[in-house]
């Protein structure tokens, strides 16, 4: 004689979602899966659908930044003013420079704009390994190329 199957439980609702009044959002990057989590605010813990991780809010008034891995390119939040931050996917560690600590200049083999710790004097392009001279002599010389011809 067969056995009788209970059946499935039906799923619970889906909870609805009615942001804050003030409609404030803010993002963090999720421990478990790395996606990026959208929260109201006030919230404490944010439980990621994708894979179920719970990852703490930090404190209110704690300013964020972000960065993309050198190691493998996923993407970092950390808290605004450290001066590292280590991957949790690869354990790279990685170099957190403020706005004001970067300079920017073109790749002069491939064109590739390249982001450096301002004041280096030499910067290596990770597209062609090209290395580039940047700082205080590289730009006097390429500006007196300039103007004598």
């Amino acid at each position: 004689m067969p056995v009788p199957l209970a059946p499935y439980p039906s799923p619970p609702a889906p909870a609805t979602y009615s942001p804050p009044a003030n409609g404030t959002q803010s993002q963090l990057v999720c421990s478990g899966c790395r996606n990026l989590l959208l929260y109201p605010a006030g919230a404490t813990s944010v439980c990621c659908a994708v894979c179920n991780a719970v990852t703490p809010v930090p404190p209110p008034g704690t300013e964020m930044a972000q960065l993309v891995c050198g190691g493998c390119h996923t993407l970092l939040m950390y808290i605004r003013g450290a001066s590292s931050v280590q991957c949790s996917c690869c354990h790279t560690v990685n170099l957190a420079l403020e706005a004001n600590q970067v300079a920017h200049v073109n790749c002069g083999n491939c064109r590739m704009l390249l982001m450096y710790q301002y004041g280096a004097r030499t910067v290596k392009c990770a597209v062609c390994n090209f290395v580039n001279s940047v700082g205080m002599q590289a730009s006097t010389s390429t500006t007196e190329q300039k103007f004598n011809g």
